[in-house]
């Protein structure tokens, strides 16, 4: 059986969990202030940190959840920096939709799945 290996944990929750060859990134959200488009390049500049420090990168991306405060207002932003970021020749299974999240100032947040390089 795979050993289960978890990063940045804390009371309520792991950052980062590694079970064998696949690695799961809790939520990301942002610290950046602005609209979507600054928020969603940073959430994804700190999930290509995170699948860094577990050895994995965009390119190994299994799936992705993302949620969005207003989708309607939203979207096409979004998808915007997604396009920029996303390798069109690697792309993961995606979901999108809306929720509230866990702040008002929070637009956008990202869960992924990968596997490791």
């Amino acid at each position: 059986m795979s050993k289960i290996i978890r990063q940045d944990s804390n009371a309520r929750l792991s950052r980062i969990v590694t079970h064998g060859d696949t690695v799961y990134v809790a939520g990301v959200t942002s610290n950046a202030t602005g609209g979507i488009v600054e928020q969603t390049r940073d959430v994804l500049s700190k999930i290509d940190g995170y699948l860094a420090s577990a050895g994995s990168d965009k390119r190994h991306l299994l799936s992705v959840q993302i949620w969005l405060k207003d989708i309607d207002k939203d979207f096409a932003g979004m998808n915007s920096v997604w396009a920029e970021w996303a390798p069109a020749d690697a792309l993961p299974t995606r979901a999108t939709c809306e929720a509230k999240l866990a702040a008002p100032e929070l637009l956008v947040e990202i869960i992924v799945t990968a596997a490791k390089k």
